[in-house]
């Protein structure tokens, strides 16, 4: 098989879909791998790591897209790369399509077997590859948000950790998943007052144990919601429904009763959000205020961190992309109902049915397509 590596194009996407380690191990399998000149280079992955460990390096986007029987990348395709989709193509990457029916469209129009890491499941059932960006992304939104509590930046000028006579910042986790708890952790470490909230009471009694009562964990209610939103200097929603828009916890009405200064950061805003205030920024224009709270949310946040970021999706995401050079994706789907699940579109037919209710769309399960 030829796999593509594009050079990402969306703003201040820096990680990339392959390493060099990946590559010398599709090589060494027998496939060829084609890269994109300097795809790498914002995630310290040089051309020169590339050619030694077997790649082909290309001058062009277009070629890639064009040679490629599977092009892997890290974030969705932006309409400036939906020229390149053709019938045939495997596309493997995340992408969230349930709040993009553009992109949804033209997958299913150039019938594009397109492969979501969001959706992709293992033997236990959870979520493999979405689990590594979650984690960057849980831990980051503590710093961020952290930054942004600074008065500098429109923030109520809280120190989340607080000094001895003054009390720590309050932090409203929502969610208690692979978000959730990696915030917790970190506020926590940070020396803040940390209540997470969550619809499941089981998860709630194991974050007790393991935090050993230092979080306070919340039934997650409108009402319940609504007193943590107004108490927190800090909101983090980490809510996640695989493959569906988030649902809307934080009303407007709640974020307006929230203390001036405080900030949001919505990690669920590649599903859409959490907040319904929140709409999707970008690394160029990270932050924007609505009712004197600064809300920061960029869709693509783990590319702050690129080396970091790029190592653990790698790790997590490589065994599949051979698996699928290795089988083809028709055998691959077929014989492994993880990546079936992972299916988002194929043959011009939407297989998810998460995006489907999303978009109002019929859909039909991708084993019935095979």
């Amino acid at each position: 098989m030829i796999i593509g590596v594009p050079r990402e194009v969306k703003d201040h996407e820096t990680r990339v879909g392959v390493t060099p380690a990946g590559v010398r191990a599709l090589v060494e399998a027998g496939h060829t791998v084609l890269v994109e000149h300097d795809a790498g280079a914002l995630s310290a992955m040089p051309d020169e790591e590339y050619q030694s460990h077997g790649a082909e390096i290309v001058g062009s986007a277009y070629d890639v897209w064009r040679l490629a029987d599977m092009v892997v990348k890290v974030k969705e395709p932006l309409e400036k790369e939906f020229r390149h989709f053709r019938e045939g193509l495997v596309l493997f990457t995340y992408l969230h399509l349930a709040p993009l029916p553009q992109l949804t469209q033209w997958l299913l129009d150039r019938k594009v077997t397109g492969i979501a890491y969001e959706t992709v499941r293992d033997r236990s059932g959870a979520l493999p590859l979405l689990t590594p960006m979650s984690e960057v992304a849980g831990r980051m939104a503590v710093q961020v948000g952290a930054a942004y509590l600074e008065a500098e930046r429109g923030g109520r000028g809280v120190l989340l950790g607080g000094v001895p006579g003054v009390p720590p910042g309050n932090v409203c986790v929502l969610g208690g998943g692979i978000v959730g708890t990696n915030a917790a952790k970190v506020a926590l470490g940070m020396g803040a007052r940390v209540t997470l909230l969550d619809l499941n009471l089981n998860r709630l009694r194991e974050l007790d144990d393991v935090f050993n009562g230092r979080l306070s964990t919340v039934a997650s209610n409108s009402y319940n919601i609504e007193r943590a939103v107004a108490e927190a200097d800090l909101v983090i929603g980490g809510v996640l429904i695989p493959g569906a828009a988030a649902p809307k916890l934080v009303t407007r009405a709640m974020v307006a009763r929230m203390k001036p200064g405080a900030v949001i950061v919505d990690v669920a805003i590649d599903q859409g959000g959490c907040i319904e205030t929140a709409r999707p920024t970008t690394h160029s224009d990270p932050a924007f205020t609505v009712n004197g709270v600064v809300h920061y949310c960029v869709t693509n946040m783990p590319a702050a961190v690129p080396h970091t970021s790029t190592l653990a999706l790698t790790h997590a995401t490589f065994p599949y992309v051979l698996r699928l050079a290795q089988l083809g994706a028709r055998q691959a789907i077929a014989q492994d109902t993880g990546i079936a699940a992972g299916v988002n579109t194929f043959a011009g037919t939407l297989t998810h049915p998460a995006v489907a209710a999303a978009q109002q769309r019929e859909w039909r399960p991708v084993e019935q397509l095979l």
